[in-house]
């Protein structure tokens, strides 16, 4: 079995055991252009540049923390703690992304509570809730993390845009709320260098008919990791989009971009 396969497989088995629980069925009307900003690693930008777009246009957003990398001694890439909280009193969600960064493998999966519970201790020391989102570091997946985020108390767990999408084409499925499981839902997009302003609103565009676009950010831009950088002309133009969508006038954009 190949490594596309493997999770693939995963995906697929856990979709089936999720709606054959009839949960399908339960769930409430979802709004047409409902889009989830999301932003993985702790990155300072988040802080300076992300924060006072978000709070101008009063979108919401969730941040997933992780002391990985070089937060603990790289303060001009990482946030504090303070910042952080900060975050959490503008209202925003902080989500957890494990202390150090792990992929979620067979090998490193008993060291998965700790790695959240290190989190949640952080956040309370610094006047956080506890974390009820979590996202796949690397976004890697396994099947037997599906039940050790579920136990761990969890809500929903976002992952990557793979397997039904190449990595290096930085986009993926929408979320289908009740079709897809709270511990899997796919990133619409995760933009990153070479990634087109286009392919932003073929993402977007995609939130109707009961489905939801999730938006995987990291640095905006990006210090530690430029692969997964996001340009200042991307940010300028998607935030524009968004405003769109916000303001109920993308309707026909979304119409000619699928061609229905």
């Amino acid at each position: 079995m190949t490594w596309i396969s493997r999770p693939l497989k995963i995906v697929a088995c856990m979709l089936l055991a999720w709606q054959t629980q009839g949960r399908a069925s339960a769930l409430e009307a979802v709004p047409d252009r409902l889009v989830v900003l999301t932003f993985d690693d702790s990155v300072k930008s988040q802080f300076t540049v992300a924060r006072p777009i978000l709070k101008k246009y009063r979108f919401g957003a969730t941040f997933y923390i992780t002391e990985s990398f070089a937060f603990r001694t790289n303060k001009r890439d990482y946030m504090t703690w303070e910042e952080i909280r900060q975050l959490h009193e503008d209202g925003f969600e902080i989500g957890n992304h494990t202390r150090d960064h792990n992929a979620v493998t067979v090998k490193s999966l008993g060291q998965l509570t700790s790695q959240l519970s290190a989190i949640d201790k952080a956040c309370i020391e610094h006047g956080i809730p506890k974390t009820t989102t979590f996202a796949w570091p690397g976004n890697g997946i396994i099947r037997g993390g599906v039940a050790r985020l579920q136990d761990y108390g969890f809500q929903f767990a976002r992952r990557g845009g793979m397997p039904e999408y190449p990595r290096e084409t930085g986009l993926g499925p929408v979320y289908e709320p009740g079709r897809d499981h709270p511990m899997l839902i796919p990133s619409a997009a995760i933009p990153r260098p070479g990634f087109t302003f286009e392919k932003f609103v073929s993402a977007v565009s995609k939130a109707k008919d009961g489905r939801i676009a999730v938006l995987q950010f990291h640095g905006v831009p990006e210090g530690e990791h430029p692969w997964v950088n996001t340009t200042r002309a991307l940010d300028r133009r998607g935030r524009s989009a968004l405003l769109d969508i916000v303001s109920h006038r993308v309707a026909a954009r979304c119409t000619r971009a699928d061609g229905s």
